[in-house]
């Protein structure tokens, strides 16, 4: 059985794949090999996979198999082996970056609200 074609990390199916010009600027799209994303972020395919066992990052399956990352996934890999280097255990380097990627979610999703909080009462006010 083929693997499952799945070319966003985030699960987004080909066709919402958006034009190449795009996916070159793309965070998510999964565009390097497990060699280049080791490579890039100083560390050993081990590490790569140890992340992926720790559920930090999952990267996508080319047809034939192989892993590909994505910019998105090379930085949290970076901020991992910043931490492991620092003497944190991975699964805590781990923990951490999670709870630093869902703060920052809630951060931008806080400031689009006051944002909007704030749109909705200039437009009250005329």
């Amino acid at each position: 059985m083929p693997p499952e074609r799945q070319p966003y990390a985030d699960g987004r199916p080909d066709d919402a794949r958006p034009p190449v010009a795009d996916r070159l600027d793309d965070d998510h799209f999964p565009a390097y090999t497990m060699g280049r994303a080791a490579e890039l972020v100083g560390a050993t395919p081990a590490f790569l996979r140890a992340l992926g066992e720790a559920e930090l990052i999952t990267p996508t399956r080319s047809e034939g198999g192989h892993r590909r990352y994505s910019r998105h996934q090379l930085k949290l890999a970076a901020r991992a082996r910043e931490l492991v280097d620092q003497g944190t255990p991975v699964d805590a380097a781990c923990r951490i970056i999670g709870l630093e990627e869902r703060l920052e979610q809630v951060e931008r999703l806080n400031e689009e609200l006051r944002r909007r909080d704030a749109d909705t009462a200039v437009h009250q006010h005329h």
